[in-house]
C-alpha cells in the first residue's frame, strides 16, 4: 500500500475555484531570504512570469527538500539505535522524497512545453546560473534546518506561497492555456 494521496484530476471550474481563492488570499509578508531569492529571480529573469523563469523556480524547488533529507540520513546514521526516533525521522525522509518527485514532475513538464514549443533559451541563464542558484539555496536551508528547521520551512513556505501565487496569475493572464490539452 503507498503511503501517497492519489492526485486527482480538477474539472476546469474546479481549477478556476482554486485559482481565485489562491489569489483572494492576502500574501503574507516574506522572510529576508525569500525576498533576496525573489529580487534576484527578478534581476536575472525579468519581473513578467515566463515558462522560462517558472522552470527556474521548479530547479530551485527541489532543493529544500533534499537538504531536509540529507540532514535526516545524518540524524538516523548517528541515531539508529532508537528505533522509535530513527522510524520517525524515516517518515520525514519519505515526504521529503515525496515531495523532490513532485517538484521534478513540474520541472519535466515545463521543460517539456519549452522544448514543445521550441522557446528559446540561454545556456548561461537557463542552465547554469539555476545550478548555482539551486546549490546556495541547498546551502542555506541545509544550515537553516540544522540550526532550527523551523526556519528551514519558513523560508519553503515562503517560496511556495510565491510560487503558487505567480502560476496562478500567469494562468490568469493567459485564458488561452484553458483550451491548450497537455
Amino acid at each position: 500500500m503507498s503511503d501517497h494521496v492519489a492526485m486527482t484530476m480538477l474539472s476546469a471550474e474546479q481549477l478556476k475555484l482554486e485559482q481565485s481563492k489562491t489569489l483572494a488570499q492576502p500574501l503574507d509578508r516574506y522572510g529576508v531570504l525569500a525576498r533576496l531569492l525573489f529580487g534576484l529571480m527578478d534581476l536575472l529573469y525579468g519581473r513578467a512570469r515566463s515558462w522560462s523563469k517558472f522552470k527556474v523556480l521548479e530547479v530551485i524547488a527541489r532543493v529544500p527538500y533534499q537538504a531536509w533529507e540529507h540532514v535526516a540520513y545524518i540524524a538516523i546514521t548517528q541515531q539508529y539505535e532508537h528505533e522509535d526516533f530513527a522510524r520517525r525521522v524515516f517518515d520525514h525522509v519519505k515526504e521529503s522524497r515525496h515531495q523532490q518527485d513532485n517538484e521534478q514532475w513540474h520541472l519535466l513538464i515545463l521543460e517539456e512545453w519549452i522544448h514543445r514549443n521550441r522557446i528559446k533559451e540561454s545556456v548561461l541563464l537557463h542552465r547554469l546560473v539555476p545550478q548555482v542558484l539551486a546549490f546556495t539555496y541547498y546551502q542555506i536551508s541545509w544550515l537553516l534546518y540544522v540550526m532550527k528547521p523551523e526556519w528551514s520551512y519558513r523560508l519553503n513556505v515562503d517560496f511556495e506561497t510565491h510560487a503558487e501565487y505567480e502560476y496562478m496569475l500567469f494562468a490568469r493572464e493567459h485564458p488561452e492555456l484553458d483550451q491548450v490539452p497537455f
